[in-house]
């Protein structure tokens, strides 16, 4: 499999982004922005309004796409909502001597985000290799929130914190505003409801869906089983998370080969079987093997990551930004319905950690069972 210089050139912009799109999650909207915030203003209060801004951000992702499928403005409407991004960014560090004003910027910034973050998946769909420049995007994503959160985060405060990861996010997504391409034009008016009530596409949806509520609880839960089931200190609960990012850096790449050498729809169905033998592992593993764990749990979210958004592009015909908006849903889904389900499990199982993390390999084999029917509609 030969790859030109510019196929390369462009393929590393595509990580750029993600590396920096991580970055600013990492530091800014995980980390130092909730930290600033919960002294001035409740933090129900906060998350009720950070998860309205979700909702808002679905929306217009959706009505958006749309029109840039149609038009074929994918990459310029990338392009001017990461810079919006940025810039927002900058603004909080103006706008802290009022927290509802920060507040009400920082949302903004956050609704920005989540549309940059859309089209820029969609431009997989201008890519010859998509799966290995979603592989590289994966490792780049990994190895900037690593760098993150090791060098950068202990030593930043807001206001200038925020200004910092405004222009570290911007000198990483301009490579891709000038070197990624618009991939091709679609030459056809796109009905969201014909989407939905494609039988085929739905249920490979949710077979996404399914296998994602195991990969964003576990991400999401992983500090406090590690703590819970194994008694491990801070330091080493850091050291087991920094192993699962050197996983995901370095499989990211070769899955993404791995996808386009023998394609999506044979490479992604491994993550049910991976995620499945994950969470048997998981009961099993002693506390002097649980590093390596994750080290193969990295492997795992690398390999979703790389292959879900291969596949998604590859059931496109044209409509590479709507579906991608419907991806995108299904992936902040899993991320709210994930802990509730996991809450749920703990109160069945009266407090077994390691049981109820278990019990979830009910959501990779169901989403095995629904992607097999998918492939059969």
């Amino acid at each position: 499999m030969s790859i030109s210089g510019g196929a390369i050139k462009r393929s590393l912009a595509f990580g750029l982004f993600d590396a920096g799109e991580t970055a600013l999650g990492a530091i800014l909207i995980s980390t130092l922005f909730p930290l600033y915030i919960s002294n001035h203003i409740p933090t129900k209060v906060y998350t009720l309004l950070y998860g309205l801004s979700m909702v808002v951000s679905f929306v217009l992702a959706l009505l958006l796409a749309k029109v840039a499928d149609e038009k074929s403005i994918r990459k310029r409407l990338f392009s001017t909502f990461g810079i919006l991004t940025s810039l927002f960014c900058a603004l909080i560090a103006l706008s802290l001597k009022n927290p509802y004003l920060g507040l009400l910027v920082f949302l903004l910034m956050l609704i920005f985000k989540q549309q940059s973050l859309v089209f820029y998946a969609s431009l997989l769909g201008g890519f010859e290799k998509r799966g290995l420049t979603s592989g590289i995007g994966v490792s780049m994503g990994y190895l900037g929130a690593s760098l993150s959160l090791v060098f950068f985060a202990p030593r930043l405060e807001l206001p200038s914190g925020a200004l910092f990861i405004s222009i570290l996010f911007l000198a990483l997504l301009l490579p891709a505003v000038m070197i990624l391409d618009e991939p091709k034009k679609l030459n056809q008016e796109i009905s969201i409801l014909k989407v939905l009530k494609s039988k085929k596409f739905s249920i490979l949806l949710l077979s996404c869906l399914l296998v994602m509520e195991v990969a964003s609880t576990m991400s999401a839960i992983m500090g406090i089983y590690l703590k819970e089931v194994y008694n491990l200190e801070k330091k080493e609960i850091y050291l087991t998370i920094a192993f699962s990012a050197f996983g995901g850096v370095f499989s990211g790449p070769i899955f993404g080969y791995l996808t386009d050498k023998l394609g999506p729809s044979r490479i992604f169905p491994l993550s049910f079987i991976l995620w499945a033998c994950f969470l048997v592992l998981l009961f099993l593993t002693p506390k002097e093997l649980i590093r390596y764990l994750g080290l193969f749990a990295g492997l795992c979210l690398a390999h979703l990551w790389t292959s879900v958004r291969a596949l998604i592009i590859h059931n496109s015909e044209g409509d590479f930004a709507t579906k991608m908006a419907m991806l995108s849903l299904s992936e902040r889904l899993s991320m709210s319905i994930g802990p509730i389900i996991w809450s749920l499990l703990l109160t069945l199982t009266l407090d077994n950690y390691r049981l109820s993390a278990l019990l979830m390999v009910i959501f990779p084999a169901l989403g095995g069972f629904f992607y097999l029917i998918s492939r059969r509609v």
